[in-house]
């Protein structure tokens, strides 16, 4: 008897465990279920592509892709309504038509899907008439060290997203929706800091401790708006897209690592704790240039870093995205780090070209950074539902 009783006892433990566990479960499912009506979607039709004016996620994969010898426009016009179906459906949490793995895009953070075209899509289509004088390789700078890897492509895919999880698997998706049209000729991944770990609006940190990009056009701006969206008086097809340039830039951090605190605000005109300029006392106050100090000579360089990228020319300015990466170092090296530049502008030849020109003669940070590589591509305006991305240039 001592025994039944000592077995009924574990048993109705064991049920009353396994009830907790099943309570357990229960909430759990819900609280997953609430934080999937909360995860934040961004709209993917508009009049504009997402991915451009949207806050920076933490995560973003840059693909180049190369079109085959036999497309023609009908070709790509029929791989721009699957991207276009499959991303409108990814980025709002839903698996693509074709999606074998559909339970990975219930999460999609913040998931947007840009598409750009490079300069061999015009000719690809028949359609060189209708490319923009800027979309074309940038010249050559005396700082570049370009990598064939690394430059130039057909097709950008661009792919943001707060969990790399969702960026590989819509990656995925819209891949084998390219296969038979394009082949990848390279791909870039890039992070910041985890959605989270700092206030909403705090500017990013490169690998090299720096504040990095602290004059920025704000979303939403008349401002933004004149810098970034093409008015398409040039070419209409383009209204209300943009242009992108990529420079995929080495950092040497091994060798910034013997330069002193000093010396590394001096290069960069910046306070390393809080990006203020060497003149002021926060972040965004206007630089003074003119200023000296006791020996005579000005506080801030006029080779430092931001000496060379300001302009009096208020329309020599664009919006950047500037994202880490970081290798696998080879060698001796500690590290084999950088940064992925994205520049988003309405026209490369007037706003990027003066002011990449500017630092690639006389800025001092050139010592510790280097171009690896550079791609531009035009990227069509948004689509409404009905519509599938490049309509205005393909359809036409």
């Amino acid at each position: 008897m001592a025994e039944l009783s000592r077995r009924r006892l574990l048993g109705t433990g064991a049920v009353a465990v396994g009830g907790a566990a099943l309570g357990w479960g229960a909430g759990a499912a819900l609280t997953g279920r609430e934080a999937q009506a909360a995860m934040p979607v961004v709209p993917f039709h508009g009049e504009h592509q997402a991915g451009i004016a949207t806050t920076p996620q933490a995560h973003t994969t840059f693909v180049a892709l190369d079109l085959k010898p036999e497309v023609d426009r009908s070709t790509l016009v029929r791989l721009m309504k699957v991207w276009t179906a499959d991303a409108a459906r990814l980025t709002q949490g839903r698996g693509a038509l074709a999606d074998t793995e559909p339970d990975l895009a219930t999460s999609p953070a913040r998931l947007t899907v840009t598409v750009g075209f490079g300069p061999g899509v015009f000719r690809a289509v028949g359609l060189e008439d209708r490319r923009p004088t800027w979309c074309k390789p940038l010249p050559p700078f005396v700082i570049d060290r370009l990598e064939q890897r690394w430059n130039d492509g057909d097709l950008l895919l661009q792919v943001g997203s707060d969990d790399p999880v969702t960026i590989a698997h819509a990656l995925r998706v819209l891949l084998k929706g390219a296969r038979e049209t394009a082949t990848v000729r390279w791909t870039q991944r890039g992070f910041r800091r985890a959605r989270g770990t700092e206030p909403e609006g705090t500017t990013m940190r490169n690998l090299m401790g720096q504040v990095d990009g602290t004059v920025n056009p704000r979303a939403g701006t008349e401002d933004f708006g004149q810098l970034v969206w093409n008015d398409g008086a040039a070419q209409p097809w383009l209204a209300g897209g943009t242009s992108v340039v990529i420079r995929r830039t080495h950092l040497d951090l091994d060798a910034w690592d013997e330069l002193d605190r000093p010396g590394r605000e001096t290069v960069m005109g910046r306070r390393l704790s809080d990006g203020a300029p060497l003149t002021g006392n926060a972040e965004h106050d206007e630089p003074d240039f003119g200023a000296t100090g006791p020996g005579g000579l000005t506080v801030i360089s006029e080779f430092s870093h931001i000496a060379r990228a300001r302009s009096a020319d208020p329309r020599q300015r664009f919006h950047r995205r500037a994202y880490n990466y970081d290798e696998a170092p080879a060698g001796a090296d500690v590290s084999d780090s950088g940064l992925i530049f994205v520049a988003y502008q309405a026209d490369v030849d007037a706003q990027f070209l003066p002011v990449q020109q500017r630092l690639a003669e006389l800025d001092m940070f050139n010592r510790w950074s280097t171009p690896i590589g550079s791609a531009v591509f035009a990227i069509p305006p948004g689509c409404r539902e009905g519509e599938y991305l490049g309509q205005s240039l393909l359809g036409a």
